[in-house]
């Protein structure tokens, strides 16, 4: 029984050694943190009051709802955190950790692709005395930092925590992907840690955006980043972050590299697409053409690139942080066996020509109600309404144009869709009708929702004809019966209009 034991014993000391030692070097990364450490005369606590717009109901909007977390002061009397974290606000509030003073902020700046968000007091003088950050430097795989959270008193309570990983990884969001510091830190809970900074001595090194409390690991917005984004804000007009706009897939397979005419000792990846009028296409790349070098920096067959400080990272890097937009980078691709050389503009998304938007923060839906008919513009928010596993769970066809809409011709426009229909009189019969995409409104080509408006002052003999791309193919609603009943219907259902034809395009910096 006694060796039963101690085989069991040191089984489960075999599983606890590699924690142990994690815990000994981070309580270690404390004891040898480079002097000064932060300071609560750095920080404030953020509390944002937060409420989500129903994309299945646009005209309404979801339960509110509180994030607490941590803010850096930094220059000009501002203060940064993450973007998730007064995403969607309808109140932003600063305290003082110490004297729990409070005062209301504004929003002066906001990137959601960058995850990062600058509040300003409403006081000019309520910063008076704190001390602003600096950013860190030099940080790699290996170095120990120092997670940052508050007691409930107000004094400081640091976290010892090593970088294990820096590599380009999936920010909040959709479809980007930036230079990312993961951590094993063990974090502790507290009420005011949606945001917290993660700092390098007493500089910023970073500040996190998600925390796997199994793996003690943590992903942050890295200093890197956060020096890009406030180089981006300084320089009116505002830009966003560069991106290239393709997707593309490893060359590892021999076969498949010699059906590229890739000789050897030659190395890249194969673009698989190419946005519409992103940057890669006026550079003049196409789908299949093996990206090579970027920036003067050979890319291997799974899309890295030697950094100096970080080692093999991904080369989108090279494009939307490392540089900075209105430039350009040289590139050399291979195309039907043949090199040739290309130059890269450095510049953002342009999201007026994005067919089904990957995200819509902080401002209302835009949809047409006609008859009880309700037309939506397809975005990826949209599809966000079936949970976490909407690419499954959404509808089918909605979410195959979602995920391949850079494969539609560039005139297409944006799919305006029939996302339900509302009991009425003018609907009877339709009421099952639902996200079926509209193709004609009273003969007029439906390409975004200002043509469903436009097309509904022209109905066709009495009627407004609506022609779908699939079943039940064409609904017909009496025209007069609907400007008729227009006013009953918006008060039946609580309407506070029967449209919202808001701006369509998102802005990164209000």
């Amino acid at each position: 029984m006694i060796a039963l034991l101690r085989s069991h014993l040191f089984a489960i000391l075999a599983v606890l050694a590699p924690c142990l030692l994690v815990a000994a070097e981070t309580r270690a990364a404390v004891a040898n943190s480079p002097a000064p450490l932060p300071s609560a005369d750095s920080i404030v606590r953020v509390n944002s009051t937060n409420q989500s717009f129903n994309f299945g109901r646009p005209w309404t909007k979801k339960p509110p709802f509180n994030r607490r977390g941590i803010g850096v002061v930094i220059d000009g009397g501002r203060v940064l955190v993450t973007a998730e974290m007064i995403a969607n606000h309808t109140y932003v509030e600063l305290e003082l950790p110490v004297s729990s003073g409070k005062v209301a902020a504004d929003v002066e700046s906001v990137d959601y692709e960058s995850n990062l968000a600058i509040l300003k007091p409403q006081d000019p003088k309520f910063l008076d005395g704190t001390k602003p950050v600096q950013l860190g430097k030099d940080v790699q795989v290996g170095t120990r930092v120092s997670v940052l959270q508050l007691e409930n008193t107000g004094a400081v309570a640091l976290t010892p925590a090593v970088v294990t990983t820096v590599s380009v990884g999936n920010y909040p969001a959709d479809g980007i992907a930036l230079l990312t510091y993961r951590l094993s830190a063990p974090l502790q809970y507290r009420d005011n840690s949606f945001t917290m900074p993660v700092f390098l001595g007493d500089r910023l090194a970073g500040l996190l955006m998600r925390y796997e409390t199994r793996s003690q690991s943590a992903d942050i917005v890295p200093d890197v980043v956060i020096a890009n984004f406030l180089a981006r804000i300084a320089k009116p007009p505002y830009r966003g972050i560069s991106r290239a706009g393709i997707t593309f897939s490893p060359t590892r397979d021999p076969q498949f590299r010699r059906y590229l005419g890739m000789k050897k000792g030659q190395a890249g990846v194969y673009v698989v697409s190419v946005a519409h009028a992103a940057a890669a296409e006026k550079a003049g790349l196409k789908k299949a053409d093996v990206v090579m070098s970027v920036g003067g920096h050979e890319i291997d067959e799974d899309g890295n690139y030697e950094n100096s400080d970080y080692g093999k990272i991904p080369f989108s890097h090279l494009i939307s942080t490392a540089n900075l937009p209105g430039g350009e980078l040289p590139m050399t691709v291979l195309r039907n066996g043949h090199t040739i050389d290309l130059k890269l503009p450095l510049e953002p998304r342009d999201l007026s020509k994005v067919i089904s938007e990957p995200m819509v923060l902080d401002r209302a839906p835009r949809y047409y109600i006609l008859g009880g008919l309700v037309f939506q513009e397809l975005s990826r928010s949209f599809l966000r309404e079936w949970g976490s596993d909407w690419k499954n769970d959404a509808p089918a066809r909605l979410t195959y144009l979602d995920e391949f809409q850079d494969e539609l011709p560039p005139d297409r426009g944006k799919i305006v869709f029939l996302s339900q229909v509302l009991p009425a009189d003018t609907t009877v019969g339709y009421d099952d009708v639902a996200e079926i995409i509209v193709e004609k409104i009273n003969g007029r080509t439906i390409r975004c929702l200002e043509d469903v408006a436009e097309a509904a002052k022209h109905p066709i003999d009495g009627f407004q004809k609506v022609e779908l791309e699939s079943d039940p193919g064409v609904l017909y609603l009496d025209a007069k019966e609907v400007s008729e009943t227009a006013d009953q219907l918006r008060d039946s259902y609580g309407l506070p209009a029967l449209d919202n034809l808001g701006d369509p395009e998102t802005k990164a910096v209000p």
